[in-house]
This record gives C-alpha cells, sequence and structure tokens, in this order.
C-alpha cells in the first residue's frame, strides 16, 4: 500500500521530515518498505528555466534551424541553436540550460554546449513533449506574457513533489488502509510522544443537500448476511471528462492511473478513508431498483476487463431486474460501468460480509483495491459520509445535480465491541507501569471510548474499524504501540531456566543428517504444504485421511499434503525448466491426516501430522571434467542414501525387514520395515508420475519416516568394544541360482547355518548369461570369519564353508561353481 506524505498532510498538520515519519510509522506498526521522492513531471523541471527570446536569424550553414539569443536571468544572453519554426523575438519560452537532464517517456538526453554547423548553442528551448508536459511536437512552447525570465520552470508550472512510503500492511490493520488512517495513527502518536496537540480532520460533508428527488432508485437487499448495510444515491447530468490536475497528481502518487473524473474520485475517496465505493451509468439499471443478491450456479457474467466469469451461487452479485452488473465488493461489470457517455450516475457506498467477498475474490482469481479492503473489513459506520464525500466531490468537479435523497439500508445494526480492561495486566504484558491518565489519553486518541472507569479497571468500546481489537490483550497491544516500544527499558535482571531436553534430541538428530546430507552434494528444499486435492485422487493415497480446507486460497492450494513426493517434483521441473538438472534435493516436512470419529465435527485429536524426511536424485552424480566422469544417478544411488542416514543414527540395516514398495509411483523399490511397520521407502520414480509434471529424465525417490526412526533409536546407546586380538578371514563362493533368488535369501540362510563365527556376508560380483542355462545367474559372495578366542584353522573354515554350501544347495538349489 503506498502512502503519500503531502496527501497525510490533508488531514494533520505536522512538520515531521519525510525520512524520520518512516520511523515513525514502522514503530507503529505500519513498516515503511520503501520511499520514494516522486514528482509530478519527471525530473521535476531541474536547471529548465523561463526564458525570452531577444533576437533571430537564419543559420548561415543551415536553412531550417534558427541562431537565437535568449534572455534567461543571467547579466549575458545566451546563444540558443533552435529546429522550431515557431521561435521569434519577444516570446517567452521553457530553456533547459547546459547541464541540464531532459526526459521524454523512458528516453534522457542531457545538454552539454556544443556547436551545431559551426555555431555554438548553449541550451535548449524545448516543447512541451520534451520537458513530459504534454505530446505537442509541432513547436516550441511559447509561455504567458507575464513570464519572468529566470524564473525556475518548477515554479512557472507548479511542478508537485512528495514523498511516496510503501507500507507492508499486515492483515488485521485494514483501519490505516487509507490516508486519514495512518493520519489517525500518526496523529496519536504525536500527540503522546512529541506534545502535538492536532487531532486529524476529516472533510466536512455538512453541507451536503440533495438538489432534487428527480431520479430516485430502489434499494433491495435479499442476502443481508452478506451484505448487511447499503447505500445509494444519484447525480444526474454529469459531464464525464478528465479529472482536474491536483487529483490527478494524488492518485498518480500513489501509483493509481487516473481514468476519468467520476471514476477518479470513487478512487480518490477510497484511498482518502479506506471505504471502497462504485459507480454505474444510472441509465443501465434496468428498472431502476439495485438488487444485492446472489445468482444461481453457473451464471455468467462479464467483468470491466472484458472476460466472462462463471458465478457460484455463493458470489454475492448488485443487480438490476434484468441481470448482474456488478460482483459486489469485488469488480464491476463491462455493460453498467461509467463512459464517456454517461450522463447519469449511481453510486453505491455499501459494507460487505469480508468471508463472502474473501471467497468470491478467491474463486475468481481477482484481487482489487476493493476487494483488499472488503475482505479485511471496512468500517460499517462510514458508508453514508464516504457517499456524501465522494457524491459532493462529483458534482463539484464534474457538474451535474444531486438528484435523490441518500438510500441507507441497514436491516440490523453492527454493535460495538465491548471490552473490559485491568490496569494490572497492562502492566504486566508491557513489562512495565505506565502513567494510568496517559493510558487513558493514548485510548481516547484511539477513538477507544472509556465506558466506566472503575478503580483498577476499564470498561471500553472499540470502533468498528478496529477489527483486529478483540481481546484485552489487543487493547493492550494498542497503548504500547502508541507509547513507543522503543519506550519500555530492559530489565537488568535476567532469568535463566534449566532445561532437559527429550532424548533423543530431535533438532539436533535433525541437524545431524542434514550436514551429512549437505557434505554429500544434497541440497535442502522446504516446499508449500498445500496441494491440489485432486493429487490424491490414486491408489497410493487414502483419499479419506486427506485434509481438506475450509477456506482455500485457491484450488491449487486446497489440501494438506500426505507425502513429500509432489513437492520435490515440482522443485526438480522448477530447476529442470531453469537449466539445472543434476539435483540432489532432501526436505524435512511435515504431512498431515484426517481420521473420521464419530463426532459430529472434527476436533483437533482427529488430526494428525507425521514429520518425514524426503531424498530425491535426479541427473548425473557431478560435473564433467578431465578427470572425473559423471555417473548417472541409479536405484542404488538413492538406496545408499537411506542406508547411510539410518547407519548414522545407530539402525543396523541387516535387522530390518527388506521387501518392495505396493506404490504405483515406484517402478521399482525396496523399503525398510521394523516390527511389521513401514520405516522407510526408496526407488525409482514411474513414468506415469513423472508425466504429470513434464519431467523427461529418471528421478529416484525416497520417504523414512522420521518420527518412527526416532522412536527406534530411542533407548540406543554408544558401546564400545575392542578391537579383536584374531585375524579374520574371507572365503568366496560361487553359487550358480534361479534367477528369482535374491541376496537377501542367501545372507538369510548363511547367518542361520553359522551363528557363531560369520560376522559378514558380502556380494561383489552378478553374472547373468544363456551359457548358464535359462533363467539362471551367477552370484560371488564373500564370507567373513572370525572367533574372538583363538585363531581359526583350515580344518574349522573348511568345516564351516562345508556346511554352508550345503545349506544353499538344499533350500536355494544352488550350484557351486
Amino acid at each position: 500500500m503506498k502512502i503519500s506524505y503531502n496527501w497525510l498532510k490533508d488531514y494533520l498538520d505536522f512538520d515531521v521530515e519525510p525520512h524520520k515519519l518512516s520511523i515513525i510509522l514502522t514503530g507503529l506498526g505500519l513498516e515503511v518498505e520503501a520511499t520514494e521522492e516522486w514528482e509530478s513531471v519527471k525530473g521535476g523541471l531541474k536547471g529548465v528555466v523561463i526564458g525570452k527570446v531577444l533576437t533571430c536569424k537564419k543559420h548561415p550553414e543551415a536553412d531550417k534551424l534558427t541562431v537565437t539569443t535568449v534572455d534567461i536571468g543571467n547579466q549575458d544572453p545566451v546563444q540558443i541553436i533552435c529546429g522550431a519554426p515557431n521561435v521569434a523575438p519577444g516570446q517567452k519560452v521553457p530553456v533547459a540550460t547546459v547541464g541540464t537532464t531532459i526526459f521524454k517517456g523512458e528516453e534522457s538526453l542531457e545538454i552539454k554546449k556544443t556547436k551545431i554547423r559551426g555555431q555554438v548553442s548553449e541550451g535548449m528551448i524545448c516543447a512541451e513533449d520534451e520537458l513530459g508536459l504534454g505530446t505537442q511536437h509541432t513547436g516550441i512552447m511559447v509561455l504567458d506574457e507575464s513570464a519572468v525570465p529566470g524564473t525556475k520552470a518548477s515554479e512557472y508550472f507548479r511542478i508537485v513533489r512528495d514523498y511516496v512510503y510503501e507500507i507492508g500492511l499486515t492483515p488485521n490493520r485494514i483501519d490505516s488502509g487509507s490516508h486519514f488512517g495512518v493520519a489517525r495513527d500518526l496523529s496519536a502518536y504525536l500527540n503522546i510522544n512529541e506534545g502535538a496537540s492536532k487531532k486529524p480532520v476529516r472533510p466536512s460533508v455538512e453541507d451536503f443537500k440533495p438538489d432534487n428527488n428527480d431520479n430516485p432508485y430502489e434499494v433491495i437487499i435479499e442476502n443481508p448476511v452478506d451484505c448487511p448495510r447499503y447505500t445509494g444515491i444519484t447525480i444526474s447530468g454529469v459531464k464525464i471528462g478528465e479529472s482536474p490536475e491536483w487529483l490527478k497528481n494524488k492518485l498518480r502518487a500513489i501509483g493509481q492511473n487516473p481514468i476519468n473524473n467520476v471514476v477518479d474520485i470513487t478512487n480518490y475517496v477510497q484511498h482518502e478513508i479506506g471505504q471502497p465505493l462504485h459507480a454505474f451509468d444510472a441509465d443501465k439499471i434496468d428498472g431502476k431498483k439495485v438488487i444485492i443478491k446472489n445468482l444461481p450456479d453457473r451464471s455468467k457474467f462479464i467483468t470491466l476487463d472484458e472476460k466472462e466469469r462463471i458465478l457460484s451461487s455463493k458470489d454475492l452479485m448488485i443487480c438490476n431486474i434484468k441481470e448482474g452488473m456488478c460482483i459486489a465488493g469485488v469488480f464491476g461489470g463491462i455493460r453498467s460501468g461509467v463512459t464517456g457517455t454517461t450522463r447519469n450516475v449511481f453510486l453505491e457506498s455499501a459494507y460487505f460480509n469480508p468471508v463472502a467477498i474473501r471467497k468470491t475474490a478467491r474463486r475468481h482469481g481477482l484481487n482489487t483495491d476493493a476487494s483488499f479492503r472488503f475482505e479485511r473489513g471496512a468500517d460499517p459506520e462510514i458508508t453514508a459520509w464516504a457517499l456524501k464525500r465522494a457524491i459532493m466531490l462529483i458534482k463539484e468537479i464534474a457538474g451535474g445535480k444531486i438528484s435523490s435523497e441518500v438510500r441507507d439500508i441497514y436491516p440490523k445494526k453492527i454493535n460495538r465491541t465491548l471490552i473490559n480492561v485491568s490496569f494490572r495486566n497492562i502492566d504486566r504484558l508491557i513489562g512495565k507501569q505506565i502513567d494510568r491518565e496517559l493510558v487513558k489519553r493514548i485510548l481516547g486518541h484511539l477513538d477507544i471510548v472509556i465506558l466506566n472507569d472503575e478503580g483498577d479497571k476499564l470498561a471500553l468500546e472499540i470502533p468498528l474499524y478496529r477489527v483486529d481489537v478483540r481481546r484485552e490483550a489487543d487493547v493492550v497491544e494498542e497503548i504500547l504501540r502508541i507509547y513507543g516500544y522503543n519506550n519500555v527499558e530492559i530489565n537488568d535482571h535476567v532469568n535463566s531456566t534449566l532445561f532437559f531436553p527429550d532424548k533423543p534430541d530431535r533438532e539436533k538428530l535433525r541437524n545431524i543428517i542434514a550436514d551429512m546430507l549437505s557434505a554429500n552434494g544434497f541440497a535442502e528444499i522446504m516446499c508449500n504444504s498445500l496441494n491440489p486435492a485432486a493429487f490424491y485422487d490414486n491408489d497410493d493415497f487414502d483419499r479419506s485421511q486427506l485434509v481438506i480446507l475450509a477456506n482455500p486460497l485457491s484450488s491449487d492450494l486446497n489440501a494438506m499434503r500426505q507425502s513429500l513426493l509432489y513437492g520435490g517434483l515440482s522443485s526438480i521441473i522448477w530447476n529442470i525448466n531453469r537449466q539445472n538438472s543434476d539435483l540432489r534435493l532432501y526436505e524435512f516436512g511435515y504431512c498431515y491426516f484426517y481420521r473420521k470419529s464419530d463426532r459430529e465435527f472434527p476436533v483437533v485429536a482427529d488430526y494428525t501430522e507425521k514429520n518425514v524426511l524426503g531424498l530425491f536424485l535426479t541427473g548425473s552424480s557431478g560435473r564433467q571434467s578431465w578427470n572425473y566422469k559423471s555417473i548417472p544417478a541409479d536405484f542404488f544411488n538413492i538406496k545408499s542414501t537411506v542406508e547411510m542416514v539410518l547407519v548414522r543414527l545407530g539402525i543396523d540395516t541387516e535387522n530390518l525387514t527388506t521387501g518392495e514398495s505396493q506404490k504405483k509411483y515406484f517402478a521399482e523399490s525396496i523399503t525398510y520395515s521394523s516390527n511389521n511397520k513401514l520405516l522407510a521407502e526408496a526407488g525409482k520414480i514411474s513414468k506415469e508420475y513423472l508425466l504429470k509434471f513434464d519431467i523427461g529424465q529418471d528421478v529416484y525417490y525416497a520417504h523414512i519416516d522420521w518420527d518412527f526412526l526416532l522412536k527406534l533409536i530411542k533407548n540406543h546407546s554408544v558401546e564400545y568394544r575392542e578391537i579383536p586380538k584374531y585375524p579374520q578371514v574371507r572365503r568366496d563362493l560361487a553359487l550358480l541360482l534361479e534367477r528369482d533368488v535374491k541376496f537377501a535369501q542367501v545372507r538369510e540362510i548363511a547367518f542361520k547355518t553359522e551363528r557363531n563365527l560369520l560376522k559378514d556376508v558380502g556380494l561383489f560380483d552378478v553374472y547373468e548369461s544363456d551359457e548358464l542355462g535359462k533363467n539362471k545367474k551367477s552370484y560371488a559372495v564373500y564370507f567373513i570369519l572370525r572367533d574372538d578366542l583363538k585363531t581359526l584353522t583350515d580344518k574349522s573354515i573348511d568345516k564351516i564353508m562345508n556346511n554352508l554350501a550345503g545349506a544353499f544347495e538344499r533350500e536355494l538349489g544352488a550350484k557351486i561353481r
């Protein structure tokens, strides 16, 4: 939101310099994100002065150029070469002196002393388009005879200079979503902290009076829940045209483009007081009735941007007796808007239900100045004032006669919030005792009415424009905001608390794994926890456990994620599209689940969240170099990464049960389970899922149940074991096996056969060939043997190896090669 320094001064007389004002506003909770100096003409006509042409003569070397001498207020006239056909002695003209930079659109030109065809030129006599004062370029700009040579052009043309603040307005502070709202806060601060004694003055509408009642329009509210208050009035005989310069400059300063006088006035009042308005062409309101209602579902409506929109039955509309004219509080319609031919105007000022407006705006992907204010909460008490203010400005600027009384429909008055506060709690929450009378003064400057003052307690009435003040703590925050956070001293007393974290320390372990993965070339990502619900319309996820948002920002963000998979794939395609296709990514994040109960309405206990670690691999392992050959990521890379994480946290992967995932998002996979509960799964993402994201390269994904993993290692302890005194022995076997036999089976049989001396079993070669036989393969397996009490003999080693070979032959049908 942009706020103009000059515009603020229209309501509050203050002399705070612009930079200091930005500091004050930030301290008030209106964070100034940027400040810029604005001028009504780019460059501010710096270096341009009024000159008087003294002499003119033809250039001796160019027929179309004129050599002039010009009085610019200095002791000696200057010679300027001019190409304009209308230059003549005695004229008063704008002159850009040497060193001046002039702007024409986005182009700039620095004026230098130069020679043109042998004649010296010390400046430039300007046309209006060269100064940014218009579009004419047929000749130089000739000024009124009263212009005085040497006068600064910025003074002559009354160039407006201003400072504009970009304020990061938080959603709860819509009370300051206007210039008067900011002036109100600023006044409270200056009165309390700098001894000022001035209050912001709202423009008076006491002179408002209808000229006649010749053109009344009936207002009917059919949905008072979404439209608690609606006011309207007509003005007839207006003349649509350009706005006066002061109005255009006000709007331009805050980034608004002037459109026409009537529309500009509605925008001006909106940014002045914070109340959105809408102007209709009254002659296009069929039946002379304005009806606020909901149209049938799937109704079609064309908005001002000429787009046809499909309405929901929940969208509140402003209608005539035949059709919709405007999406209430969001966007106007193309058929009923004010145009150059409009002569009669119906002006609307209303208060709409914030929730209804926000839902409608999100449904249609619209974010307008009006919806920005309505969905955060407008002030229902100023609708009539804003209407009168705007209609009086329209009459002043566009002419016409006010041709109806104010039609104000307010069936059920909205009551102000009542809050009880105690000085004891004010002191406790602020951490400092503030003088009681000062507290009351602050409340007064914030328009908070003290209904009752009894001892330690105050009964307060909160103005309706303060939609964020609903409880005692909110009132205390308001007091502190105006008093000044920096005025609360830091106490020398320091409290400390002994803290014994639960074991295992979740944060410490997370950092250990994050550091390890980062050291191995992984980059951490943090993805949105909201996904489209459509992602989970498949057999890989339980749709009944999906957490659906009641009020989603959009249809693409309407469900809480059940997996980190989709966020990772989105990150991968985002990087691939930016020529970064070699990726190693990891994410710690929560997944969310809903378990339906017998309760009529869900409660917190029906929802669970699981902490998960997701790993992603795609592309090559590293950058190709003369001494390094990059290798494409494969299944075994993701498998080894998962095992690296598990082993680092003390999990013996050999004690886990492995298998294959039944999830369709895997083309090939491996799972790790403990006590029949899934701990981790890893594999290659199927082509079907990759196509959903337009990913054309292989992606490998792993999912680790972080909560379950920490539960498994909760009682783990580090034990010391001395280095073995006796040597280990390695023996190898080449086994001819059926192709469907897995190494895990070989390993299991080996440890079952020899429980005491066998320390490790590993696979170091796999060979497949038709020469071995149909559906056959050869495993080369090593066995590590060691006796911790003595040195093994050949006899005992041979006996163990014979037992192992026999077991493989009996249980797997293996042949020893």
